[in-house]
């Protein structure tokens, strides 16, 4: 199948050559060709106007947008919406707020545009990996991108298969999974975020409190002097805590125990505050995510080594930098 990608940075360049490796055809949009040139050498097929690159999508054309949310994603959806006909369709895998997905696809239906929304999970290393998809949206339009769908996915792997699962059926053991109309693919990432935050702050918080066990606040014979990286590493093979996240944490810990390259001011990227206004819409009462989601705003004056973990967990999974305090 054809895609036309418009993103080529860190996700939407490898999930481009992730597609491009199991035989499908990717146009992508640049305004510089130049900063795609190891794309193009790869049998991606290069555009540096909005135009060209609609031109040169097959109809019934889908062309998936992989830019920061919000206005650029508002301004880039918008341009396409102008280019497209009815039939194409029009992906948005970013970290757009749900409302705006629903407002968009309602906009678009008037023109016969269809639009998705794909919550997209998977990082820096996705393009090995795999990426989970969680998918709102028209079903005939969902359907028609299954094969990139399916492409992009891990598949099902050498994960163990889930008791009675044969009687359910689906993708979701092929790690894409529509989730129900326009706006449920991010609602559902929303809140794959949110929890997120709450596992790598449990985390942060469990290796602040070893690396702090050998403190002179501690009588003499309480104290002890943990292996970070070593506790982090056992407790990868065995242990009811294991996760990718603590895999990650464990490279970086091994790399440097003191994360000296890290200061701990830790970023959010919006979906955590969305994550918590829904609890707050819905009444229901999210102790753990609103706490991990504060942490992350008094990080940015005071730090402490659970920061620092925090920081470096982003690094590893989505190859996020720390903003500068200058």
């Amino acid at each position: 199948m054809q895609l036309g990608m418009i993103g080529l940075g860190r996700m939407g360049g490898n999930m481009v050559r992730r597609l491009m490796r199991n035989g499908h055809k990717c146009v992508g949009f640049a305004r510089d060709a130049a900063k795609v040139a190891d794309l193009a050498k790869e049998g991606m097929t290069v555009t540096t106007t909005m135009k060209d690159f609609v031109a040169k999508l097959e109809k019934p054309r889908a062309a998936w947008v992989m830019v920061p949310a919000g206005d650029s994603t508002e301004q880039t959806v918008m341009q396409l919406a102008e280019l497209m006909e009815k039939g194409d369709t029009i992906i948005d895998g970013g970290n757009s707020m749900y409302k705006d997905d629903v407002r968009r696809a309602k906009a678009l239906s008037g023109k016969g545009i269809n639009y998705v929304d794909v919550g997209t999970s998977g990082g820096v290393w996705g393009v090995d990996r795999g990426y989970c998809l969680m998918v709102g949206g028209p079903n005939e339009a969902v359907k028609r991108i299954e094969p990139i769908l399916r492409t992009l996915a891990p598949g099902r792997g050498n994960i163990d298969k889930t008791p009675g699962r044969d009687k359910k059926g689906g993708t979701a053991e092929e790690g894409f999974l529509h989730c129900g109309a326009s706006g449920g693919g991010h609602f559902t990432k929303m809140i794959h975020n949110g929890i997120e935050y709450g596992i790598m702050q449990a985390y942060a918080e469990g290796l602040d409190i070893l690396k702090n066990a050998n403190s002179t606040k501690l009588p003499e014979g309480h104290r002890f002097n943990f292996d970070l990286a070593d506790i982090c590493e056992v407790w990868r093979r065995g242990s009811v805590v294991g996760s990718w996240l603590l895999d990650l944490t464990t490279i970086a810990l091994t790399k440097d125990a003191a994360l000296t390259e890290y200061e701990g001011h830790v970023a959010d990227s919006g979906e955590g505050k969305w994550t918590v206004e829904a609890a707050l819409a819905e009444d229901v009462p999210a102790d753990v995510l609103t706490a991990s989601l504060f942490v992350r705003f008094r990080s940015r004056q005071t730090h402490t080594f659970a920061e620092k973990a925090l920081s470096a967990m982003r690094a590893q999974f989505g190859g996020h930098k720390e903003k500068s305090q200058g």
